[in-house]
């Protein structure tokens, strides 16, 4: 039985670390057989990122599942007899190396095109193949730092902090998965196979959302505001007794209800507060006075009273609590790995739920380097 949306499709993996394997996770989740080449004897570089368990590392467990491994040398002759029968049977190819380096393997767009005219190339790399910086080499930190993320992130005048997780990596392999699932489709309508290049510099800029607009527009530098929204309020985390609250008043009907629902009905009528513009001018009173409702009563307490008043909050949870959520589990969001290796794995679940295809609550494990040499070699009838 189909197994997603793109079962049928086979991807051949060259890609390493994150930003790439983050990509054909997804392309797995759809659905598509993934098969990892990966170097001899080392593989790919996560493997010897921890945290470990059993000796394999469950960081790339997290971001390999479901996929096959070859260990190839791309510089041998045989294993070049083997490469290229998989791009025989391959839809596309994923690759995170630096510019250059397919080239002078002999496997670049230029090369590939003409011999495999169906194969859909995706390239995710620090800065894309085109401009000045295209041939340096780059990492999810220098990009979060380059691409102005990291500028923007923390409270005024704090240190400088990276986001919590690596989004310089996940945002080039999901903006390279959403590109390669466009050039499939291109590829069935048309016929013609393209090039996906996806530089993680780019993503970076393309994140900065509102922050590219209120420079462009104001002339204004955004900064770090803590965890506060730049344009609309009351939008931010809250100090209550026993802990903090988000709430997210989007527009004035919003803040009319909320200023009831905290008994303080008189801030809706306050000149200072009228709109959202004046709201954002005068952000810190408002949100002192708003604490200081807040802090005679406990988060659970607020939520509470705050839900049944229809006004989007919540808790600020740690990752345990946000794991432990009745949501997570009713969506499915944290699924099951029975590794051989490591033993059972809980790994985040798949966030694209489809009416035609089944969401199982358990997963096949990540690969150990060659394992499925054998397996592939004879379906190539090598």
């Amino acid at each position: 039985m189909p197994q997603g949306p793109l079962s049928g499709i086979t991807i051949v993996d060259l890609s390493r670390i994150l930003a790439g394997p983050y990509c054909t996770l997804l392309l797995a989740e759809l659905g598509a057989r993934v098969i990892k080449v990966e170097v001899p004897k080392t593989g790919d570089d996560a493997r010897q990122y921890g945290p470990f368990k059993g000796g394999k590392s469950t960081y790339f467990a997290s971001v390999n599942r479901g996929k096959e491994s070859i260990a190839l040398d791309l510089k041998a002759a045989a294993d070049r007899e083997i490469f290229e029968r998989l791009l025989d049977k391959a839809d596309a190819v994923v690759e995170n190396f630096r510019p250059g380096t397919m080239e002078k393997l002999g496997y670049g767009w230029e090369a590939l095109h003409p011999r495999y005219p169906r194969l859909v190339y995706a390239a995710a790399s620090g800065f894309g193949h085109t401009g000045p910086y295209s041939h340096h080499p780059s990492y999810d930190m220098v990009v979060q730092g380059l691409g102005g993320i990291m500028s923007i992130t923390g409270v005024p005048d704090g240190p400088l902090v990276r986001v919590g997780t690596s989004i310089g990596d996940l945002a080039g392999g999901l903006y390279t998965a959403v590109a390669l699932n466009a050039a499939l489709m291109h590829r069935e309508r048309t016929g013609e196979a393209t090039k996906v290049d996806v530089a993680l510099f780019d993503c970076q800029l393309a994140l900065l959302e509102n922050a590219v607009m209120r420079y462009t527009t104001t002339g204004e530098i955004p900064g770090p505001m803590g965890a506060r929204h730049p344009s609309i309020t009351p939008f931010e985390a809250f100090a209550t007794k026993d802990g903090h609250i988000i709430i997210a008043a989007g527009n004035d009907g919003l803040f009319v209800k909320l200023a009831e629902a905290l008994g303080r009905s008189d801030l809706a009528r306050n000149p200072l507060f009228q709109t959202n513009p004046l709201r954002n001018q005068h952000q810190p009173a408002l949100k002192a006075e708003i604490e200081g409702v807040l802090q005679g009563g406990t988060t659970d307490h607020w939520i509470a009273l705050l839900e049944k008043a229809g006004l989007p909050c919540g808790p600020v949870n740690n990752v345990e609590q946000a794991l432990a959520h009745p949501q997570t589990e009713a969506r499915n969001m944290l699924v099951e790995v029975d590794d051989p290796v490591t033993g059972p794995l809980k790994l985040a679940g798949n966030p694209m739920k489809f009416s035609a295809f089944a969401d199982p609550s358990s997963r096949e494990p990540a690969p150990e380097l060659d394992a499925d040499r054998q397996k592939i070699l004879r379906e190539l009838g090598l």
